[in-house]
């Protein structure tokens, strides 16, 4: 069964940067892609980044140039450098891995808690 832990989430001033990371494990295949979601107070869920295994990477509008995403192959991990964070940046973020073969489907994380004080 995949698993998806997320961690470095915490509080920061604004302006300032996190990053986050997850880890993919109970499977050797690598993951399609792999990305970032969050949260915010009175939103839905919406996607931050993702990365393919081609190294393609997608990004929403609201954090270009600001966000990055990576990805180590090796250990089916990524990671999402955050910087110049603002407060409605706050939110849940959340790791999702979906799969071709193996484990097919949409996996997710439990999520990691940033928040960003003005």
């Amino acid at each position: 069964q995949v698993r998806l832990v997320e961690s470095g989430g915490g509080l920061v001033q604004a302006g300032g940067s996190l990053r986050l990371s997850c880890s993919a494990s109970g499977t050797r295949i690598g993951a399609k892609t792999m990305g970032w979601y969050r949260q915010t107070p009175g939103k839905q869920r919406e996607l931050v980044a993702s990365i393919t295994n081609g190294d393609r990477t997608n990004y929403a509008d609201f954090v270009k140039g600001r966000f990055t995403i990576s990805r180590l192959y090796a250990k089916n991990t990524i990671y999402l450098q955050m910087s110049s964070l603002q407060p409605e940046d706050t939110g849940t973020y959340f790791c999702s891995a979906r799969f071709i073969v193996g484990p097919i489907g949409d996996h997710w994380g439990q999520g990691t808690q940033v928040t960003v004080s003005s």
